[in-house]
């Protein structure tokens, strides 16, 4: 009588079929199949249309509500759909689509995976914080107290009302001997300040100002500063005529700096990647593209989308970049440490 033999595979028989990777089953549908090619042209489409906008972004024209803008304050949100059009791209059993994707990821990839490193050092010699605290903020007090805690030498506060500045100077006195107010704007340091002056930005009123910090490794310029804001409106678009004009005037007033060492702290109203401020970003370096870890948005602080409160430097070394804990304002608080160019002057 004839017997029958099975071979134990340790899984029930299914052996070869478990470590066959998913991925090699996926791919095995679609041999022979012709229409892998045909199929998903509009998704190839829309993904060389999205590594399009990715690599043209300087192109798109801002006469028209200030589309082009507009685009680069949002651009590495762009990035979000790429997954999207993968999944769609896989349930389309489309070669074409896919190939698309995969170069749309690299452009994205190429544009932004730098700031997906962690690029922090150690070390530095000053540290230096900014933060909107927000006119409506409840608690002047409590945020003041929070973003002195960051262990920051110098700090500058944007959008000081007239009721609120006292309220500072008092929970800020103990952590920092000078401090100055020009307009809405302060500066708090723990080092000796001077040559302290308004900068004018085109506004009519004082929303910068500039002043020498003596640090211990050397004088430094530090400008604050708060753009005018930004709106997005059905028929106008992105507004952004005053904020512009007031970026030219802040970039000439630092191009006119006498001293080599420069630090600028701010609400810019606009990221790096925003032309408009092409007049300050031309000439300084973000600390948190230089030395931070991710992007850093920094508003709004419930949901932070894009990183318009800025440090920027010239004639120093980023060291490293953070964004703080939320304070009572609608702005993240963030901080950077530096070290100072031996060579400036």
């Amino acid at each position: 009588m004839a017997q029958a033999y099975m071979t134990e595979t340790g899984s029930d028989g299914r052996g070869p079929e478990r470590r066959e990777s998913r991925l090699r089953r996926l791919f095995d549908g679609w041999r022979g199949d012709r229409g892998i090619w045909r199929r998903g042209l509009v998704l190839a489409a829309l993904a060389l249309l999205l590594a399009l906008v990715m690599l043209t972004h300087a192109r798109i024209p801002n006469r028209i509500g200030n589309l082009g803008s507009l685009t680069e304050t949002f651009l590495p949100w762009l990035g979000v759909f790429i997954p999207v059009l993968l999944v769609l791209a896989f349930v389309r059993r489309s070669a074409t689509a896919l190939i698309a994707v995969v170069l749309t990821g690299a452009v994205w990839l190429n544009l932004f995976g730098g700031l997906l490193t962690d690029k922090a050092g150690t070390g530095g010699d000053l540290t230096v914080a900014t933060h909107n605290v927000n006119a409506d903020n409840p608690d002047p007090s409590g945020t003041a107290r929070d973003v002195a805690a960051s262990g920051a030498d110098v700090l500058a506060l944007e959008e000081l009302t007239a009721s609120a500045v006292p309220v500072y100077e008092k929970a800020l006195a103990s952590t920092y001997k000078y401090h100055s107010v020009q307009g809405t704007v302060g500066l708090w340091s723990k080092y000796p300040i001077g040559d302290v002056r308004p900068v004018d930005i085109k506004l009519g009123w004082t929303r910068a100002m500039r002043a020498t910090v003596t640090a211990p490794a050397g004088p430094v310029a530090v400008y604050v500063a708060h753009l005018p804001s930004v709106r997005v409106k059905m028929k106008a678009g992105f507004t952004a005529r005053q904020r512009d004009k007031s970026a030219n005037a802040l970039g000439e007033a630092i191009a006119d700096e006498p001293l080599k060492r420069v630090v600028l702290l701010g609400d810019l109203n606009g990221t790096m990647n925003d032309r408009a401020l092409n007049a300050v970003t031309a000439q300084m370096r973000s600390t948190q593209g230089a030395a931070g870890d991710g992007f850093g948005f920094s508003w709004p602080a419930s949901f932070p989308m894009a990183r318009i409160d800025q440090i920027m430097v010239k004639g120093v070394e980023p060291v490293t970049s953070w964004t703080l804990p939320a304070t009572g304002s609608d702005h993240l608080p963030i901080a950077a440490r530096v070290t100072m160019d031996a060579t400036a002057s």
